[in-house]
């Protein structure tokens, strides 16, 4: 069957796409639009030409089976071209994504009709390169210098009410998109047609934007290259004409195509489109998850119930006693009014997701439930109590699952009538934005019970990677040896704060010793302290001297560095400097270079040890777990992808 298929309603051809699963742009795709607008331009009796598409979406960009390959004809900065230069108008209908080369395509159309479900958007400094086909020329002249610049440096698509707000789509619509569009059309022709995007004027901004968004791009980036070579390509566009600005455009794509940070961001790109189905789960199928529960109303619990809810589970929340249940429930509404303070949700959708909380101690609540993630304190004792009663009061085949973070879920599970059913979800806080989830099986876990906890990390829109087990599983135990390198480079001689800073100019967020002050510095603390008590060997660490110190971070006012009150910004210590005097040796300090090389180097040696003993299935599933959980830069591609 052609993948480009037309018919006619009357003087308006239709053009559907129909290449599934999301319509991308392969060779094939872009040969039969082009075979299309030469064939309509000569029909007689044609006024206008509707692109539409079959299936879930509109065109949503590139075809990723032709990455790292070469480029063949027709190219899509032609085909947009040619769209445009057709003799009859096209209009693009969009529904569900039209993203990257989709959107291009759309803005090569005379007009753009929208369902009011639809997105847009110019993704591509999210894989290390810039729009390819005009998406930095074009996007100024219909919606003006400003959303040009938020769309392509960010990445970040719009839905349609907005995108028509920013002058992206001509119209939004609801219900039947192909008729709403021959409509469109059919008005369209009875007034003078606009010009062409390309032909459009673009509004100089004012004095002082470039260098504006420059330093604010910069800021963000930390180190991607991809968003600022973006702005420049916009600027481009607003100073030469359209032409020489679709030549600077299409030589930087091809630039940065080539790049190393390309090359990261498609590793992670498909890494994560691999990860919510793995391949030893083909032919498994999950149990039905219709109900969730959460023991415990916690900073995590109520964060896992904020995600469950967000996903439109039913969920029930079990605390140890009323006082604790009231808690809960105050603790989960707090993360809601953080959603509404940011805009992200209206007070009317958070009563919807509170009305599908039921909240109380009484464990009989969960006898019918699907799920239950316990996320309770990280104690064996109280953690094995929970699942005591869980297994007394849920059905057989109800999984269970322990969200311990360093425990043994084989001891967590000791005694468990049918252990087939229990596993190990491990999420990150907050567990309501974070998209890591390690899902960690036991020898006893069941395929399904397994393929449950995958079909639960798609559902939450969560980065789903197996691990085995072992002290920290895959991200704790590298944040473990991540954290005693920077010691053992501080030992020897280099700052706490130019540790810090190398971390920050790699990519990092933040750097070991000022995540630690963030975090608290007594929660490893306590770790260690727990596995000494255990008779295990654990030699002591700077942290455990600050701890005992009274220096817990933040929280104390110190840790590894001060904070004046009210204000978080640390500040180089005198009294951590005299604690750890005994502890240093003289040497040369190492510069930026070398210390995130060892930095990053000591990470990729525990990942290799890691998956030496099948902890880890793939490299790229360490990569995951430390860019969605540990603020890897994502540009890098992960430890392992960058040693």
């Amino acid at each position: 069957m052609s993948i480009v298929t037309i018919d006619r309603d009357g003087d308006i051809a239709v053009v559907t796409v129909n290449n599934p699963p999301v319509n991308a742009l392969s060779q094939a795709l872009r040969q039969g639009l082009w075979d299309a607008a030469e064939a309509l331009d000569v029909e007689q009796g044609i006024r206008a030409v509707v692109l539409i598409c079959a299936g879930r979406t509109f065109i949503a960009g590139a075809d990723v089976s032709e990455f790292g390959k070469p480029p063949m004809e027709p190219h899509l900065p032609d085909l947009v071209g040619r769209i445009e230069t057709a003799t009859k108008p096209w209009i693009a209908a969009i529904h569900g994504s039209a993203l990257g080369g989709g959107f291009e395509v759309a803005m090569g159309c005379r007009f753009r009709v929208a369902l009011d479900s639809a997105s847009v958007g110019l993704p591509e400094v999210t894989l290390g390169i810039v729009p390819g086909a005009s998406g930095t020329v074009r996007t100024p002249r219909l919606a003006g210098v400003e959303a040009a610049v938020e769309l392509v440096t960010t990445g970040r698509p719009v839905k349609a009410p907005r995108a028509a707000q920013m002058g992206l789509v001509d119209a939004v619509v609801s219900g039947d998109l192909r008729a709403e569009a021959i409509a469109f059309a059919r008005t369209a022709l009875e007034k003078p047609l606009p010009p062409a995007t390309s032909a459009r004027p673009i509004a100089a901004p004012e004095p002082g934007f470039w260098e504006a968004q420059e330093t604010a791009i910069a800021r963000r980036a930390k180190g991607e290259v991809a968003p600022l070579r973006a702005l420049a390509s916009i600027r481009r566009a607003t100073e030469v004409p359209f032409a020489e600005a679709m030549a600077f455009e299409r030589a930087t794509f091809l630039d940065l195509r080539g790049s190393d940070q390309a090359a990261a961001l498609r590793h992670i790109f498909f890494a994560e489109r691999a990860a919510p189905r793995p391949g030893h789960l083909a032919d498994v199928a999950p149990l039905p998850l219709r109900t969730a529960a959460v023991i415990g109303g916690g900073t995590m619990g109520a964060g896992i119930a904020a995600a469950l809810r967000d996903a439109g589970l039913p969920v029930t929340l079990i605390e140890r006693d009323a006082e604790a249940v009231e808690r809960g429930l105050a603790n989960l509404r707090g993360i809601y009014a953080g959603a509404v303070k940011r805009g992200k949700l209206t007070e009317a959708q958070v009563e919807a997701r509170m009305s599908g909380v039921t909240a109380g101690s009484d464990y009989s609540a969960l006898a019918d439930v699907d799920l239950v993630i316990e996320a309770v304190f990280e104690e064996i004792g109280v953690k094995r109590a929970v699942f005591e009663q869980l297994g007394r009061v849920c059905r057989p085949d109800a999984v269970l699952a322990t969200n311990t973070s360093y425990l043994d879920p084989r001891a967590i599970a000791e005694g468990l009538r049918n252990p087939a059913r229990f596993i190990g979800l491990h999420f990150f806080s907050p567990a309501n934005v974070m998209k890591l989830l390690e899902i960690v099986p036991t020898p006893d876990t069941a395929p399904e019970t397994l393929a449950t906890g995958f079909a639960l990390g798609r559902m939450l829109g969560k980065i789903p990677v197996q691990a085995g087990i072992c002290e920290g599983f895959i991200g704790n135990r590298i944040l473990k040896r991540y954290r005693a390198e920077a010691e053992a480079i501080v030992r020897q001689g280099t700052a706490i704060a130019a540790v810090d800073k190398a971390m920050r100019d790699y990519g990092f967020a933040m750097g070991p010793f000022e995540a630690q002050d963030l975090g608290g510095l007594d929660i490893a603390y306590l770790q260690r302290e727990g596995a000494r008590a255990a008779g295990q060997a654990v030699h002591e660490t700077l942290g455990d001297i600050l701890v005992r110190a009274g220096r817990k971070g933040q929280k104390t006012g110190g840790g590894w560095y001060d904070y004046l009150p009210g204000d978080r910004s640390p500040k180089p210590s005198d009294a951590v400097a005299a604690l750890l005097a005994a502890h240093i040796q003289p040497g040369a300090a190492l510069d930026s270079a070398a210390i995130s090389a060892r930095m990053v180097g000591a990470m990729a040696d525990e990942g290799r040890k890691i998956l030496d003993e099948g902890i880890a299935q793939r490299a790229s599933d360490i990569d995951l777990v430390e860019v969605h959980g540990y603020g890897f830069p994502r540009w890098r591609g992960g430890p392992m992808f960058a040693a």
